[in-house]
């Protein structure tokens, strides 16, 4: 497995999520969502891609914020999207 560079840059701490309760867009479109991802990159909360809406990777490819972890209790993976692989 090569190495994520975009992992390697990431502020640290973790920043704080901007809408703990919830995918950002969602709530304020008042839409559902499956499952939540954080940036690592700025703390923005966006909807899974199994969501209709795919908020967290439509932030990822808009604001060039390529890594993000889940946001599911009990869950403690990250991905990058550039990269295709969990970091």
């Amino acid at each position: 497995m090569s190495t994520c560079e975009h992992a390697a840059r990431l502020p640290s701490p973790e920043p704080a999520a901007r809408t703990p309760e919830g995918c950002e867009e969602c709530l304020r479109d008042g839409t559902r969502w499956v499952h939540l991802r954080l940036c690592l990159d700025c703390g923005h909360v966006g909807c899974c891609d199994s969501s209709p809406r795919r908020h967290a990777s439509a932030h990822a490819a808009g604001d060039e914020h390529p890594v993000i972890r889940s946001f599911e209790p009990g869950e403690d993976w990250r991905w990058c999207y550039v990269d295709e692989q969990i970091v």
